[in-house]
């Protein structure tokens, strides 16, 4: 499974993004997918999951109300909409997903958010 993050960039206070994570290869065994982020000097945090039907999510208090995880199989992406963005959400966003059975956990690159006060 190869995933590829996209939609970062720099954006004023209380403005938006989207964030799309594409998955590729065996992205039928995908399971649990995520959203990450990681700010200078800091360790890697949780910011959203959603599991394979999209049924079930869960996000940081730090976000609730303001990102919106969702999925699209049929096209393999996952997303995260983030509004009312502040200059505290500033980091590196990454995607991860766990595959089915192995629970193997498969990372992208990584993109960056900026947040200007």
């Amino acid at each position: 499974v190869q995933l590829v993050e996209s939609g970062g960039g720099l954006v004023q206070a209380g403005g938006s993004l989207r964030l799309s994570c594409a998955a590729s290869g065996s992205t039928f065994s995908i399971s649990v997918m995520g959203w990450y982020r990681q700010k200078p000097g800091k360790l890697r945090e949780l910011v959203a999951t959603i599991t394979s039907g999209g049924g079930s999510t869960n996000y940081a208090d730090s976000i609730k109300g303001r990102f919106t995880i969702s999925r699209d199989n049929g096209k393999s992406t996952m997303y995260l909409q983030m509004n009312s963005l502040k200059p505290e959400d500033t980091a590196v966003y990454y995607c991860k997903a766990v595959e089915l059975g192995s629970w193997r956990v498969y990372w992208g690159q990584g993109t960056q958010v900026t947040v200007s006060s």
